[in-house]
């Protein structure tokens, strides 16, 4: 057998090294600040940038793509290499994907600061920035594949299935997610409105959870749990069998996010029956890994990469467990909306992605460094911390998400609810603090890891480049007699791709057309107007503000939120919304009827209650917004604004764009007149407050009954 050195470069994993860790701890703080800002709203100081609002998707795309996503960089680069016994593909692809995605994060948080937002969960980036990040994955993905297509391994590991699995599926959910009509360079609105858009950006959402942070990193275990545990992967059928379900299923999964909602019935129960069906695969892929300990389990009590990688494994399943869980439309009904949602996301999370990462780096820098680990000890306190940082932060969520159900829920001997939504909030805010020393204890075992491994390195010799001799891969391959069914596709990675790439098209594919293409889905409503050029100015201050971290805009059809917020929400009340703003999470009240019936409040109202909403209500946990009473907004862009809404089907007349500013104004005066008669209040008719305030008055009332009939007898 031939002999060829090879060089694996070691360089560019350990940048990717260095950038997970620094953007954890970025990512992580920015998330501690945003948990303690729910127990001190007063946190934010009247500054925009230091906002709940704000800073919740700086936290998330930090965390998601900054401190995961360059894990998954960091492993795949190692593991790809050796896995091919080949060098990357090209050095120049490599460190301009590197420098282009750090780029992509400084702008991301740059832009989310200064509320450059399109308002759709984990997909926040504006249109100039999502083209980058398409340019940069193709890079990624030319990089990955021609190192696959030169490798000197005939078959491709099944870590390096997940890899690919991973590159197709996120290219296709990040391009139909992110089709959006650009009004500037700043500004741009989805293409998708309401149902359509809920069900595209949870179609999204659920598999950006699915392929971004669950199967690249199910590749990664089946690399580096065998290489820690010095054993082979317990079943390579059972692999096989993990790997193409989980794909094919995973996909349908996404509106189990929107049950009870105005979603089309049959949609909700496709994704429901997915996602029941999603755990077998789950779980093998659990079993698969733990198996792999089999006559290794004593090595776990002493050598804590193991016992990172364990406890990262059971996190993956008891994560899966619930969201197949979460996916019953009772319990559903009970957890949707509620603090339990941020606990189960935050076990994959803390749990899953960061055990896993931590476990790597602790494994990968002696190596790499050609040396051990400089303290074995704060490595174990690490584990330790972050274990009860876990625990003491998702109990409380648990524990506050039982509570914010039973409360919203509860029913007096009088047939009246026994609490006001306030009165919820403040019951949480206990929990909300016991969370914060949890986030607390975690972040503090992430900088002992990074201090542990400086010293590490410090104490090491870095072999940037890795030169060891593989065997030649021969010209020909004779096939055994009665082999595998599977294996010839390993040897065509292509091929692979396009299979891959198919199974999870299926699924979209049937899940997303009819809810375009078939009109009874989304039934019209008459009475459902545009909003005025007003309205729409506020709606995109709202979204701006982040509004939709805490406010959801989806009465459900139960008694206690129709009691409490007014009649159910129709499919047909979203069709000028672009994008939708149902919400994932109740901190505040629903504010779908804020316009209409005892919710509807004065507009010197919302005027105060933006200025400090102690002074209106005490123990309030919405922070203050002041800088809208003093920011006008940019009237050149209002016709714009009109013009692309148009194009996206959105019923204003023809030449309407010419005379919006005017109607603007007129609006705007009444608005401004009302807080003057009311509390002598001041205000200009371009601040940014009066259009919100307008947009806020405007909810609930297009299908409001008693609203439209006294709007026709003004006429």
């Amino acid at each position: 057998m031939d002999y060829v050195k090879v060089s694996y470069d070691n360089k560019i994993v350990k940048q990717f090294a260095l950038a997970t860790v620094f953007w954890g701890i970025i990512g992580m703080t920015v998330g501690l600040w945003i948990a303690l800002e729910l127990v001190f709203p007063q946190l934010n100081m009247g500054v925009p940038q230091l906002s709940f609002g704000r800073d919740r998707p700086i936290h998330t795309n930090a965390v998601i793509f900054a401190f995961v996503g360059n894990g998954i960089f960091m492993g795949v680069y190692y593991s790809l290499q050796r896995l091919c016994k080949a060098p990357m593909f090209s050095k120049f692809l490599s460190n301009l994907h590197f420098w282009s995605w750090q780029l992509i994060i400084v702008l991301a948080a740059l832009s989310l600061s200064m509320g450059i937002t399109t308002g759709k969960e984990y997909a926040e980036l504006e249109w100039p920035i999502d083209i980058l990040i398409t340019l940069v994955w193709v890079v990624f993905g030319i990089n990955m594949m021609g190192t696959i297509i030169k490798r000197r391994e005939r078959h491709i590991y099944v870590g390096i299935w997940f890899y690919i699995a991973t590159l197709v599926t996120v290219a296709m959910l990040h391009i139909v997610n992110s089709l959006e009509l650009p009004v500037s360079l700043f500004k741009s609105y989805s293409i998708y409105a309401g149902v359509q858009d809920a069900l595209v950006q949870w179609w999204y959402g659920h598999n950006a959870v699915a392929f971004f942070l669950t199967t690249p990193y199910l590749g990664l275990m089946y690399y580096f749990l065998p290489k820690a545990a010095n054993r082979p992967v317990y079943s390579y059928k059972l692999s096989i069998v993990h790997f193409w379900t989980l794909i094919f299923l995973y996909i349908w999964a996404g509106p189990h996010h929107l049950l009870y909602t105005a979603l089309p019935h049959w949609a909700q129960t496709l994704g429901t029956v997915f996602s029941i069906m999603l755990i077998a695969p789950s779980w093998g892929g659990m079993v698969n890994g733990l198996l792999t300990l089999r006559g290794a389990w004593d090595k776990v009590r002493e050598d804590v990469v193991l016992k990172f990688m364990v406890v990262a494994v059971t996190a993956y399943g008891m994560s899966t467990f619930e969201g197949t869980m979460l996916s019953l439309k009772n319990v559903n009904a009970i957890g949707h909306f509620t603090d339990w949602i941020v606990a189960h996301v935050h076990i994959g999370a803390l749990g899953w992605n960061g055990f896993l990462t931590f476990g790597i780096l602790y494994w990968l820098i002696p190596r790499m460094w050609r040396t051990t680990l400089y303290s074995k000890s704060a490595a174990n306190f690490h584990f330790w911390i972050g274990t009860l940082g876990i625990l003491v932060y998702a109990v409380p969520m648990y524990w506050g998400g039982f509570t914010q159900a039973l409360m919203w829920k509860d029913f007096n001997a009088e047939g009246q609810l026994s609490y006001t939504f306030l009165e919820t909030s403040t019951q949480l805010k206990g929990m909300y603090a016991l969370r914060s020393i949890g986030g607390t204890l975690y972040l503090i075992g992430v900088f002992m890891m990074a201090w542990n491994l400086w010293k590490t390195a410090a104490q090491g010799s870095f072999l940037a480049e890795e030169e060891v001799e593989v065997p030649e891969m021969p010209r020909t391959y004779n096939k055994p007699k009665g082999e595998f069914w599977h294996r010839p596709l390993e040897r065509r990675p292509i091929q692979f791709m396009i299979v891959a790439l198919i199974m999870v098209i299926i699924g979209g594919v049937i899940e997303l057309v009819p809810t375009f293409l078939i009109k009874s889905n989304i039934p019209t409503i008459s009475s459902v107007q545009p909003y005025t050029p007003l309205e729409l100015q506020g709606r995109d201050i709202y979204v701006r503000e982040g509004c939709y971290t805490c406010h959801s805009q989806m009465v459900r059809p139960f008694r206690s939120e129709v009691v409490r917020y007014g009649e159910y929400s129709k499919a047909g009340e979203f069709v000028y919304d672009h994008p939708f703003q149902w919400g994932s999470k109740r901190t505040g009240p629903d504010l779908a009827r804020e316009g209409v019936g005892d919710l509807k409040k004065t507009d010197a109202w919302h005027y105060m209650h933006r200025l400090d909403p102690r002074q209106v209500s005490s123990g309030r946990i919405m922070p203050a917004y002041p800088w809208l009473l003093d920011s006008e907004v940019n009237m050149d862009m209002i016709p714009a604004k009109i013009r692309a809404m148009q194009k996206l089907g959105v019923p204003y007349p023809e030449g309407y764009d010419q005379i919006a500013t005017e109607d603007y104004l007129k609006q705007a005066d009444g608005i401004v007149a009302n807080m003057k008669a009311d509390k002598e209040i001041e205000s200009p008719n371009t601040a940014e407050i009066v259009a919100l305030i307008a947009y806020l008055q405007r909810l609930g009332v297009d299908i409001n009954t008693e609203t439209n009939l006294q709007n026709q007898a003004k006429k």
